[in-house]
């Protein structure tokens, strides 16, 4: 009966878990979209190469800056206009792409995006968690989220594949329609949607409830939590989770970025390039499903060992043997794998349960915002650190790298059952 009644009630705020997805689908898709068209841009614009690091590092850094003050965002517009009225704003930033006719438009309009993508992200979590009635339901939901991700992934991957044999930087501006009309369509459902309207209101009711009930009459805020009665407790679980991503979002945002760009320079035309992207993410959107079932289970753990041990067999295999061109194309494949069974799932659904709902989207932001900071300064380099003739070096720091991740990982899945978060 648990069981059926847990099912039921997923099933219940599933479409809130969608719309919420979707969100995620318009973050991969903005950074998979430049990614997978930043050669057609910078053929069809004329691009240099420094222009092409300057806008893949401040598409990041927007991500990072959007991430960081989502919790104020919130504070001054409150959760629900905030969660309605961020996809909005990616429009506009998506046609300003669209209709760019020089590289500056472009650079402002993926700042404009990558803002509202930052933005997005941690408050739509945040709105799951608020509008759940309980703590399991809200870490399948969040968990959930992840297939939208990688659907972004798989979608950006597609239109830019359908559209690469388009002349200039016509094909780029397609894929960028596409992410605008999206977004203006998750804007209007997230607004006007009865459904929701009545989510909110009843997972307001129930924070007051539990509020009066715990006699948390003070208002909770992230100094509050991270320096309060709890804090050993509290700071340990964010150092853990912020070494984490720190380490393992360089790596992915490098094969998010610049996957493209590493096949087009190992001498794959376009077409193949965009459409090894699509079959890759198409076999790893399996394992982000496999794992969104797991999530709020027993075996979350196992599939976290798994897949962070594949990750370095991918990283490591370029470091020691050939780095032509079908090398990286199958380590890019298990590497993806690995990613969305270890990785930026299970850094959301850790933040969701670690702490107070309250400021979770202030601490996922600001994690998520200084990683993306991290992400960009290293955005300005990354071009010439995956050309043919340094690729070796490159892989053997991402191994290393995709150790420490996984040591601070683990010592996470400790402190979770330490403080009884899981059994």
């Amino acid at each position: 009966m648990g069981v059926k009644n847990e099912e039921n009630l997923v099933k219940k705020y599933q479409p809130l878990a969608i719309a919420a997805g979707l969100g995620s689908v318009l973050g991969s898709g903005i950074i998979v979209g430049m990614s997978a068209t930043i050669t057609v841009w910078q053929t069809g614009l004329g691009l240099t190469n420094t222009q092409v690091g300057v806008i893949s590092g401040s598409l990041t850094f927007a991500i990072a800056i959007g991430s960081l003050i989502a919790g104020w965002i919130t504070r001054t517009f409150g959760q629900v206009r905030s969660f309605n009225w961020a996809d909005f704003l990616y429009a506009i930033g998506a046609l300003i792409c669209v209709f760019a006719p020089n590289y500056t438009t472009l650079l402002i309009g993926g700042i404009v995006t990558g803002f509202a993508s930052g933005v997005d992200l941690p408050i739509s979590l945040t709105m799951i968690s608020h509008d759940s009635p309980d703590d399991k339901t809200s870490s399948k939901l969040v968990a959930s989220t992840q297939i939208f991700w990688q659907i972004g992934v798989f979608g950006s991957y597609g239109a830019a594949f359908v559209v690469s044999k388009m002349a200039g930087a016509s094909g780029a501006r397609v894929v960028f329609m596409c992410l605008a009309i999206l977004a203006l369509i998750i804007w209007a459902w997230r607004t006007f949607s009865g459904k929701f309207k009545e989510f909110h209101k009843e997972g307001e009711e129930r924070r007051l409830l539990n509020e009066q009930k715990n006699g948390e009459q003070n208002k909770v805020s992230v100094g509050s939590v991270l320096f309060g009665e709890n804090k050993v407790k509290y700071l340990q679980m964010f150092a853990c989770i912020m070494a984490f991503y720190i380490c393992w979002n360089l790596l992915a945002n490098t094969f998010g970025q610049f996957q493209t760009f590493m096949l087009v320079h190992a001498h794959a035309s376009q077409t193949f390039a965009t459409g090894a992207g699509l079959v890759l993410n198409f076999i790893s959107l399996f394992a982000t499903m496999s794992f969104a079932k797991v999530a709020g289970g027993k075996y979350r753990n196992t599939f976290f060992v798994f897949g962070m041990l594949i990750q370095f067999v991918s990283m490591f295999s370029l470091a020691i043997l050939s780095h032509a061109l079908w090398p990286i194309v199958i380590a890019i494949g298990v590497m993806s794998i690995g990613s969305n069974i270890a990785g930026e799932a299970i850094y959301k659904v850790w933040t969701q349960e670690a702490f107070p709902v309250e400021v979770r989207s202030s601490i996922q932001g600001f994690i998520g915002g200084f990683s993306r900071f991290l992400c960009g300064v290293f955005a300005f380099v990354t071009p010439a650190l995956v050309v043919q003739s340094v690729i070796k070096k490159t892989m053997l720091g991402f191994s290393i790298m995709i150790i420490v991740a996984f040591c601070f990982g683990w010592l996470m899945t400790r402190l979770e059952k330490k403080y009884q978060i899981r059994k």
